[in-house]
Order: structure tokens, then C-alpha cells, then sequence
């Protein structure tokens, strides 16, 4: 059956309050690899373009073109009050309470050490702390899960003090439980609810939002020669249907997010930058749309700087990019610097718009 996508060809940064503006919009029909129509229209005539496509297709276009340009809808998290809004970006601070991340492997390992560097990225300004006790980088070897709750929950339950809405990373159904139940308000599974056959209905009735992520194959195969015919509607019909297996399984798409996966599964530059420059289509899915690339490989392979920790300037370049694209949620290990960042962009921009520049 033709799929059709509509996507915006410029979003700039722009208040989720009043929705997203663009200058223009592809539009793509396809049928699986084949591409039937691929136009790049200004939006002044994008509905007269949508009116000559057949009914069906039509009224697919202009859903997503709704979506798109709809105000970004805030997440309701369990325990608190008050919702995770969209006005702005907001930045996701990542805790790896694991021996061998990428990045900061082992750093954190010890609770004391995890939860001093919670509170430091609170205080430079995170939105959301990602905590994680299992790593998922290209080749890391899975961890028992009892393990792996042993890492986080002493760290979730000291941050209850902190007023921040916390997020698990994991793709065990175990450790989803017990993190939420311990006081976690997000879930944040690479797999997509896929690796632990119990994790859908765990994530169905512990009512927390779920951040779906794309990955090809496993952390111990995803960089064995990844392959799409192409990557961004590939990436895109995968999130498609597992917003749509949430949705069969209970959980509504008001609480899920979508992650691209930047580097899981993806070749190392062109996948990736592909993913980044085309993600305004994941926006009309009508979800949050989350990155992480922060201090990726992807970064070294552009500049030539092997150790992770020396990309902080890359990665937040590429927030920077991510956020202009339409991110609402950046995942960084470098809070304080990707903030900055952030705003001084805003700033511009909207001195831009005051100027009747744009």
C-alpha cells in the first residue's frame, strides 16, 4: 500500500506554544523502496499540492502536516503535578551508573559518586536525569538485570529530593518496575518495549511515558555492516509501528516519545547526519522527538577526535542542530555547556523574528 510522508523542509527554532512555522515542505509517496513522488513545496502551496494526491494518501499528508504543526503537547509523569511542558527545549542529562560506557564508563559506578553528579548536572541546569545501569554502546555485553537495579535504585531513590523528573534507561521489564516504583517517572528503552517480552505490559500499567528508540540489532551486532534501503523511512515506519503496538497494548501515543537511535545500528556519518537533517519528519508521528548524540562516534569520524571525552564542542554542535530541527529533548553529558549554547541560538532567532527577519 503507498505510504506518504510530509515533512518540514525548514523548521528554524520556534515557540512550541504557537507551533512550528516552516518555509517549506517534501513531500514523499512511496510504496516499501519504491518512491512514487518526492516534491519539495513551499508551505504557502502545500495544501494545493496535497489536494492533488488520491483520497487516501491525502488524508495521511494531512495528518502529519497537522502534527507538525501543532504546539507541542506536554507529558504527564506519575507523582508529579505539574507536566514536563515543551515551551522550550529541554535537556536530558545523562548518569551511566555502569563500569563501561562509552563515554564516562565507570566514573559513576559508585551511588555517592552517581548521585554528586546528578546534582551537579541539576545545577547547571538539566530538565531530566537519564539513569542507566547497563551499557548499551556497540559491542557491550548484556547485564543481569538484578544487577543492574542494584546499580540504579539507590540512586533514584536519593534524587527524590531534588524536584526533577528522573528517567530509567533500560530494556528490562525488572528494572522498569522497581525504578518507577522507587520513583522514576520516565522510561527510556533503546529497544522500543522489544527486548524483554514482559516490558509492554509492565510500561501499560506503570503509566509512565515511554521513549521508544530505534535500534538495528542488538549492541553486540548493530555496527556489524548496518543496512537500509533508506534510513530515514525505515526509521520511520519502525517507530510507526511500535507507536502503534503501544497503542494496541494500552499505552496511549500522550506518553510516548521517539528517539531516532543516533549510532545504534546506523553507518557511522551518513546514516546518522541523515537521521539528524531529516527529522522533521518524525515530528508529524505527533510525539516528542528525543536525540542523543552526544560525544558519539559519529562526532570523531567528522573531526578526527578519538576520545569521547574530548567531543564536547561537536556535541554541542550537534544539540545545537538537533534543537533547530525540532528536538524537544537533547540526551548530553555536557549540561551546562549545551545549554549555553541553546539559548544564545534562541536569542538570535528571536531577535531574528522581532526584526521581521524571518
Amino acid at each position: 500500500m503507498p505510504v506518504g510522508s510530509v515533512s518540514g523542509g525548514d523548521l528554524g527554532l520556534v515557540s512550541p506554544i504557537t507551533g512550528r512555522r516552516f518555509l517549506a515542505a517534501r513531500i514523499v509517496v512511496r510504496d516499501g523502496d519504491a518512491i512514487f513522488t518526492h516534491a519539495l513545496v513551499s508551505s504557502n502551496e502545500l495544501d494545493n499540492a496535497l489536494k492533488a494526491l488520491p483520497d487516501g494518501i491525502r488524508t495521511q499528508l494531512e495528518q502529519q502536516r497537522d502534527a507538525l504543526a501543532s504546539p507541542s503537547q506536554g507529558l504527564e509523569l506519575p507523582g508529579r503535578e505539574l507536566p514536563l511542558s515543551f515551551t522550550r527545549p529541554r535537556i536530558m542529562g545523562v548518569l551511566n551508573v555502569t563500569p563501561d560506557s562509552f563515554s564516562d564508563g565507570g566514573k559513576f559506578l559508585d551511588a555517592d559518586a552517581a548521585i554528586r553528579r546528578a546534582r551537579q548536572m541539576i545545577a547547571e541546569g538539566a530538565d531530566i536525569i537519564d539513569i542507566g545501569g547497563e551499557s548499551t554502546r556497540p559491542g557491550a555485553k548484556p547485564v543481569w538485570e538484578g544487577e543492574e537495579a542494584g546499580r540504579v535504585l539507590p540512586v533514584i531513590e536519593a534524587l527524590q529530593a531534588e524536584s526533577i523528573p528522573l528517567s530509567i534507561d533500560t530494556r528490562h521489564s525488572f528494572v522498569m518496575d522497581k525504578a518507577v516504583k522507587a520513583g522514576a517517572h520516565i522510561i527510556n528503552d533503546v529497544s522500543a518495549l522489544t527486548y524483554d517480552g514482559e516490558s509492554m505490559t509492565v510500561a501499560a500499567f506503570c503509566n509512565a511515558p515511554v521513549v521508544l528508540m530505534h535500534a538495528q540489532g542488538t549492541p553486540q551486532t548493530m555496527q556489524d555492516r548496518p543496512s537500509y534501503a533508506h534510513v530515514l523511512y525505515d526509521v520511520y515506519d519502525y517507530l510507526a509501528q511500535r507507536i502503534a503496538a503501544c497503542e494496541a497494548a494500552g499505552i496511549s501515543r500522550a506518553r510516548l516519545i521517539l528517539d531516532p537511535g543516533i549510532g545504534f545500528g546506523k553507518r557511522v556519518v551518513q546514516d546518522n547526519l541523515a537521521l539528524i537533517n531529516g527529522l522533521p519528519l518524525f515530528l508529524t508521528l505527533g510525539c516528542p522527538v528525543l536525540l542523543g548524540v552526544s560525544r558519539k562516534r559519529f562526532i570523531g569520524a567528522i573531526t578526527g577526535e578519538e576520545l569521547a571525552e574530548k567531543r564536547m564542542v561537536g556535541s554541542v554542535a550537534a544539540a545545537v542542530r538537533c534543537v533547530e530541527q525540532g528536538a524537544q529533548i537533547v540526551r548530553v553529558h555536557d549540561v551546562a555547556e549545551t545549554i549555553q549554547a541553546l539559548r544564545l541560538t534562541q536569542a538570535f532567532h528571536d531577535a531574528a523574528i522581532m526584526d521581521g527577519l524571518v
